[in-house]
């Protein structure tokens, strides 16, 4: 059979050479009948009028193209429009009723996997509304369904559907590291604790897998913060804790329902009021307005709140407050499923000037920020994948390295860990840390609590008072802040 797509010879050694075992793997397994009965499958029973009204109202203008980074990350070759993509893709796979090579595949696994974040920059542009991204991840579920995705994501995805989390924690390992934590945390508040499996709190906590595999000290700045601010809260101990879901992002949906599903179910035995979840997007994303649906809910059954809005609060409400602005001239990031997804930008700044001095914005920025070049699941496809990131991530250097910031912030773990690829390939001097590193370095390490006192002044009454509990330092006091009264006891 002649191949239906080839890779043009323009593209770079890395792009062309690439050699995944999982995408090779699945393919020597494959037949023709096998791959024609999955596409149609898919495009016949899984899919229904909006993918059709996409396919058919497509005019191929072109002005989807500058929206993509990567597009203008390879020198604006046509084939890396968000258009050109599709057309490469399932629209082959529709026009050729899936008859299509393993070669074909090969190409379609390598354009869906990491030529695409999922990031829908390119649908703001679309003169119609085209969702592409949504019609990339129908292409990713072909893959799935035929076996051949990354192996880098499938084992990802693998571990999200043995343990409930994406890095093989053990129930142990989570556990220990909470309690490791926590000890750490108190040398700077005595009585701090890191709750586990508290009935009826307020809060409860969930991060992603990464946190307690490679990046403990978020969860202590975060048990720090909880304890200043006086929250009532708590973190799971058993599988529920993260809440990533990358199966989202593979066209697993089977996986993705029962990852949403285990979230819910244990903040609902819990019986907690919300769901507070760290910096992340596509995170938040999966929960708050994919999750529910893959499990059969209009809405969440829970209230769920970013750590951008979080923060937010507490900063806003004086629950924590900053004792000396942050020295350093600092840049944002908008993550893509939290700007474009959610709206949260507007508050992302608020909370950059609260906590900073010197902030110097991005080109462009907000919802129509650039991706970070490693959302969609792109960046979990692995070291095979990352010179291919790298070389789609240009645009993005030269957008954060044209601000001239020593920090970068990037509220969000794919974001986050993405940009430290691109500072260190690149060579560009600039820090990048989130939100939660710069509350934790800037904050009054104080004691928020509210009591109700007995007043006494020209008559009785009763008052909310905030007190701040100054135990850790030296003299043991505590200070209560009154209506245009200071008092010390």
């Amino acid at each position: 059979m002649q191949e239906s797509l080839t890779i043009d010879e323009k593209l770079e050694p890395d792009k062309k050479d690439v050699i995944d075992e999982g995408v090779e793997a699945g393919l020597s397994r494959l037949t023709p009948q096998k791959i024609s009965q999955v596409i149609n499958q898919v495009l016949t029973k899984e899919t229904g009028p909006r993918f059709k009204a996409y396919v058919e109202t497509c005019m191929r203008c072109g002005l989807c193209a500058d929206a993509c980074n990567i597009f203008l990350s390879n020198d604006r070759d046509p084939k890396f429009s968000p258009a050109a993509k599709v057309k490469q893709t399932i629209l082959e796979m529709i026009k050729r009723k899936g008859k299509v090579s393993k070669q074909f595949l090969k190409d379609t696994v390598r354009i869906a996997h990491t030529e695409c974040n999922a990031c829908k920059r390119c649908s703001m542009y679309c003169p119609f509304g085209i969702d592409i991204a949504y019609m990339m991840l129908q292409v990713r579920r072909i893959c799935h369904k035929l076996e051949i995705t990354p192996l880098y994501i499938q084992d990802t995805v693998n571990s999200h559907s043995a343990t409930m989390n994406q890095m093989w924690v053990k129930e142990d390992e989570w556990i220990d590291t909470l309690q490791w934590q926590e000890e750490d945390a108190r040398e700077e508040f005595e009585n701090l604790r890191i709750p586990l499996d508290k009935d009826g709190a307020d809060i409860m906590y969930s991060v992603i897998a990464p946190e307690p595999k490679f990046q403990a000290g978020l969860i202590y700045q975060t048990a720090v913060i909880m304890h200043a601010a006086g929250l009532n809260w708590t973190m799971p101990s058993t599988p529920g804790w993260d809440n990533s879901n990358m199966a989202m992002y593979t066209g697993d949906f089977e996986i993705s329902a029962r990852i949403a599903q285990v979230h819910y179910e244990t903040a609902a035995k819990l019986h907690v009021k919300k769901i507070v979840m760290g910096e992340c997007g596509h995170a938040f994303r999966s929960v708050y307005d994919v999750g529910n649906r893959w499990v059969g809910w209009a809405m969440p059954p829970v209230d769920l709140v970013h750590a951008i809005d979080f923060y937010h609060d507490m900063l806003t409400s004086g629950k924590i407050r900053v004792k000396e602005k942050y020295k350093k001239t600092v840049t944002l990031h908008d993550p893509c499923n939290i700007s474009r997804g959610r709206g949260l930008h507007n508050k992302a700044r608020e909370l950059v000037n609260i906590l900073c001095e010197s902030f110097i914005e991005m080109t462009p920025n907000r919802e129509h920020n650039y991706c970070c070049g490693a959302g969609g699941g792109v960046i979990n496809c692995g070291p095979p994948w990352k010179g291919t990131r790298m070389v789609n991530s240009r645009e993005k250097k030269d957008q954060i390295e044209r601000t001239g910031a020593e920090v970068l912030i990037a509220p969000c773990h794919n974001c986050h860990s993405g940009l430290e690829d691109i500072v260190e390939h690149y060579g560009v001097d600039m820090e990048i840390k989130f939100f939660g590193d710069i509350i934790y370095e800037v904050m009054e390490k104080t004691i928020y609590q509210e009591k109700k006192i007995k007043w006494k002044g020209d008559y009785d009454e009763t008052k909310t008072i905030h007190i701040y509990n100054y135990r850790h330092l030296d003299d043991n006091s505590i200070l209560f802040l009154l209506p245009g009264r200071i008092s010390n006891g």
